[in-house]
């Protein structure tokens, strides 16, 4: 299993991921031709439509963020904090819909179940790689761990754009000028990203697809009694969970029935399941599915993840909002952080395999107490 683990991850990180675009589609293409090895019959390739980058959307709110600051606009200040929250969260992107979009593939495929299904699993990872830049330098990203060792994981993407829209709009000349200075400088950052590569992405998230594709291994050799397995394998991750909106579209889920279990950067060091995710509102995962993970590490004879408060996103957070039962495993490292997040040495030799092959189990834990 572990030699396995290795190479696909190598296999991937390999490729040039970039979210919905060449280098997505063939990393699709890569991804079905794994499951179809794993003799997975059911496989399709689905295509979407999607925004290469997130940071023109964001870019468009810090621009309009410093427009609030220069004009001393307390209303447009309001009003661009409520569309970033709309926008970072997932929930109405209207900004990202009105951009150039490209093309982008998910990769679905089904597991039946042993005997008449009952319920459905549906196994999620993203397979895109994210864009670096200096917003995501490792003395910018570290320098919360005190807060991270919390339990609370925060990489600096969208707040500094939430806090200066709040200065703005609370009306004094010291919350205008800052929250136009913050507004600038996340402008700047943001157009950094918009123009820099895409990272080898091994951790994030080439670890998950490889996590996804050992547990789909399992499966098929021993299928869950009454429950089909539904394989995710999302595009546009990176770029604001483009593919799994196109995947929850296209396939309707009956929150009866239906289980919802992502697995995301998961080579760090320690297994973690999300309590709740969010650069600005938080967003929580219920208490009885995190619950429910819990009870399945411990009946497998498996160590519980620790909970933790994401300060970002994951594709899975997209089906809690369709009140879908869903739970997000993730891992850290030893200062809370994820690993070389989102730079060019998230490469192979980086992820911790052990921890990778915790998740697993753990994963395989949750869908047998299905």
């Amino acid at each position: 299993m572990t030699e396995r683990l290795h190479e696909d991850i190598a296999a991937l990180a390999a490729l040039v991921r970039d979210s919905a675009g060449d280098g997505e589609r063939e990393s699709a293409r890569w991804i079905a031709g794994r499951l179809r090895e794993l003799e997975v019959e059911d496989v399709a390739i689905e295509p979407y439509r999607g925004p290469r980058t997130y940071a023109w959307a964001h870019l468009a709110h810090a621009l309009a963020g410093l427009v609030a600051a220069v004009r001393g606009s307390r209303a447009l200040a309001l009003a661009t904090l409520a569309s970033y929250e709309l926008e970072v969260s997932g929930r109405l992107p209207w900004v990202r819909r009105l951009l150039p979009s490209g093309q982008g593939d998910n990769v679905v495929a089904l597991l039946p179940a042993a005997g008449r299904p009952r319920r459905t699993l549906v196994l999620v990872a993203h397979h895109d790689a994210a864009r670096t830049g200096l917003m995501w330098d490792p003395r910018l990203v570290n320098a919360g761990a005190g807060l991270r060792n919390r339990r609370h994981v925060s990489p600096p993407a969208a707040a500094p754009v939430a806090l200066a829209a709040l200065g703005v709009a609370s009306g004094t000349r010291i919350g205008r000028r800052v929250g136009g200075a913050v507004h600038a400088l996340a402008a700047a950052l943001l157009l950094d990203v918009a123009r820099s590569p895409t990272v080898p992405g091994a951790n994030d998230n080439a670890s998950g697809v490889a996590g996804v594709l050992e547990l789909v291994r399992r499966l098929v050799a021993r299928p869950l009694d009454g429950v089909e397995v539904v394989v995710v394998l999302t595009g546009g991750e990176e770029s604001g969970m483009g593919g799994m909106a196109a995947f929850l579209d296209e396939h309707p889920l009956d929150p009866r029935t239906a289980f919802v279990l992502g697995l995301d950067t998961i080579g760090s060091g320690r297994p973690i399941v999300a309590v709740g995710e969010g650069t600005m509102l938080t967003h929580r995962y219920r208490e009885t599915d995190v619950a429910f993970v819990e009870r399945a590490a411990r009946a497998a004879g498996l160590d519980p993840p620790e909970r933790w408060r994401l300060g970002a996103w994951t594709d899975p957070v997209l089906a809690t909002y369709r009140g879908l039962p869903t739970v997000s495993i993730l891992s850290v490292d030893a200062q809370g952080g994820y690993g070389r997040y989102h730079v060019p040495e998230d490469t192979p030799e980086h992820v911790d395999h052990a921890c990778v092959r915790r998740c697993v189990d753990l994963a395989e834990a949750v869908a047998r107490a299905l």
